[in-house]
């Protein structure tokens, strides 16, 4: 599914979120805090496009994606990142082999979210970091309600225009309203062995960034 979107993949996330993707992804940014010379895993990386600032901040990255159409469209886009085909419940690394892991929008499209976590956990350093950048539940019931009821239903309408693959945003829609809520994954995190667990909602609630020490 994500092979067939990846083309206009990072085009339709600014367009759906009206450009506030970019903010909570500069907010994901602060939260991993990457310093010059750090491991740090950027799992369901994409095209790449949530790697580049940790790049950037000089850390060695490691982009990570089961598809094989985002590597590839990553591989054109940023040649010069480091991209690996990994399956989040399976991770091809040694224990401990990262200072901080974390994932963007695809902690929801893994098959088993609590084995997911611990895996993370596993390739993480004693001491290391997790930050988890996902949809979430509005805390405002009445905001909560038009989310669920109109927002979120509308995302197949508004991928019709542009979506090289209109119906994998079918999916997107009912993944986002499955999705645990924020006190939910909380505690998943903690079942994974994540201590000092705690979150911070964006946009109300739609989105929330989870962090956690290994």
């Amino acid at each position: 599914m994500f092979d067939g979107v990846a083309p206009r993949y990072d085009l339709m996330n600014d367009v759906m979120t009206g450009g506030v993707m970019r903010w909570w992804r500069h907010e994901a940014l602060r939260a991993i805090d990457p310093r010059p010379g750090e491991r740090i895993l950027d799992l369901a990386a994409g095209t790449g496009a949530s790697s580049r600032p940790f790049e950037r901040a000089g850390a060695l990255v490691v982009s990570a994606d089961l598809s094989l159409g985002m590597l590839q469209e990553g591989r054109r886009r940023a040649p010069d990142l480091h991209f690996v085909n990994a399956d989040a419940l399976h991770l091809p690394f040694a224990d401990g082999a990262f200072d901080a892991v974390t994932i963007s929008y695809g902690l929801r499209n893994v098959e088993d979210t609590l084995a997911a976590l611990a895996e993370m956990r596993r390739v993480t350093r004693p001491g290391g970091r997790v930050v988890i950048n996902e949809v979430s539940t509005p805390t405002w019931g009445p905001f909560r309600a038009l989310y669920r009821r109109v927002i979120v239903p509308a995302l197949p309408t508004m991928s019709d225009l542009l979506s090289s693959n209109p119906g994998a945003y079918d999916y997107l829609a009912e993944s986002t309203l499955a999705w645990p809520d924020q006190r939910r994954l909380a505690d998943l995190m903690v079942e994974a062995g994540w201590r000092h667990v705690e979150w911070k909602n964006l946009s109300g609630g739609m989105v929330a960034l989870h962090r956690g020490i290994a």
